[in-house]
């Protein structure tokens, strides 16, 4: 009895997103093939030219868009911004500042500090509590 391991396979929308890209700005074979665990991983330590230049161009997919502008996904959906955006339209957007941005930056920046501050309150707490167990 012989044991072979199957090969795990993603759809390309899965790899696209591991990847941090935009999948409609893939190549047609990537958009139409499935991904292994190894390519992905071949495409993650060497990725090919095509992959990099969307990586520093875009179009970059929500999740990257908010990541650079400094606000959650949410955040853009609220400022009108639906689609994924390229690199060039991500700088015009930090540049020009509107009012939806700086918005959801001090809005991101307070959830930022919420966090840090729970977080810190837990601990105290479990200070407190292993304090308490060993009295």
């Amino acid at each position: 009895m012989t044991s072979h391991q199957n090969t795990q396979t993603m759809k390309p929308a899965t790899a696209a997103k591991k990847l941090g890209v935009y999948l409609e700005a893939t190549p047609a074979e990537f958009q139409e093939g499935v991904v292994s665990r190894s390519e992905l991983n071949a495409l993650q330590t060497d990725p090919p030219e095509w992959l990099q230049e969307l990586r520093r161009t875009g179009p970059h997919p929500r999740p990257v868009v908010a990541a650079k502008l400094g606000v959650s996904i949410a955040g853009l959906a609220r400022g009108g911004v639906t689609d994924a955006l390229t690199t060039e339209q991500i700088e015009a957007l930090k540049e020009d500042q509107p009012d939806w941005l700086r918005k959801e930056r001090a809005t991101q920046a307070e959830v930022r500090k919420e966090t840090v501050r729970i977080k810190e309150k837990q601990a105290e707490r479990a200070k407190a509590e292993e304090r308490d167990s060993r009295s």
